[in-house]
């Protein structure tokens, strides 16, 4: 019985786990740029007689899908998109650099380019800050502009670049706030061929319909492994029962 149940044990465990991704994912199905988290579920032995006849579940979030979500288009100025793999770089709560990929942007009461989520938009030079007078514009290749409408014969003003950053072949992961970060710290670097498309949003990847299917099966594993446990008490007081009539 030993074996039974610690095993069904793990995979309970490992079922709570998956159903705890899975709830996220469907929680930011609406969420501009999210990407949806992959849970990577496996057996491991232990090693060693007899205990390699137990096989426990061990499961944990190994990455993102970094699939773009669809890009819908909205007309604000200040809305962006990815038109490439690349990620946007952000301060994060604790003022290092992290990325996203949510562009819903905007003018914060003291001047910063801050996103949907209230994160400083970063440039070669830290945050952006967007002088009180002018109307801003962004280029295709992340250029911040201000135009002066006093004056319409002058070419806008260039004041600082988006910073869009390379993250293939750099070990990054997610946090619990939705920010990439490079793996044991450090930034990554700036991606000179990324372009964003202006007036345009990136909705979130998580496809609704697949992640119903995925709390299904989780829903009817965890009940099969609760009857597992359920069965191995029955079998065992029923062993018991036996013993002391014998």
């Amino acid at each position: 019985m030993d074996r039974l149940i610690h095993t069904a044990l793990s995979g309970m465990r490992a079922s709570m786990d998956s159903q705890r991704v899975i709830a996220s994912n469907m929680a930011n199905a609406n969420t501009l740029g999210f990407r949806a988290e992959l849970l990577d579920q496996r057996p491991v032995t232990i090693e060693g007689q007899p205990l390699e006849a137990r096989a426990m579940q061990v499961a944990r979030v190994r990455g993102a899908d970094m699939v773009a979500g669809e890009i819908i288009e909205t007309g604000r100025n200040l809305d962006v998109a990815m038109a490439t793999d690349a990620l946007m770089a952000v301060q994060a709560e604790d003022g290092t650099e992290a990325y996203t990929r949510r562009g819903d942007l905007s003018i914060s009461a003291t001047g910063l380019l801050v996103n949907g989520e209230g994160r400083p938009i970063l440039g070669d030079n830290g945050p952006i800050t967007i002088p009180p007078v002018g109307i801003p514009g962004i280029a295709p290749d992340g250029t911040i502009t201000i135009a002066d409408p006093a004056t319409p014969d002058q070419p806008p003003a260039e004041i600082g670049r988006i910073k869009l950053a390379v993250w293939q072949g750099s070990p990054i992961s997610k946090g619990l706030d939705g920010l990439f970060r490079v793996e044991g710290g450090g930034i990554l670097p700036t991606d000179e061929a990324a372009t964003v498309q202006v007036g345009a949003l990136e909705q979130s990847n998580v496809k609704t319909t697949k992640v119903l299917v995925e709390m299904i099966d989780a829903q009817r594993l965890f009940a099969m492994r609760s009857k597992v446990v359920a069965t191995a008490r029955e079998i065992d007081e029923s062993g018991a029962q036996l013993m002391r009539l014998g």
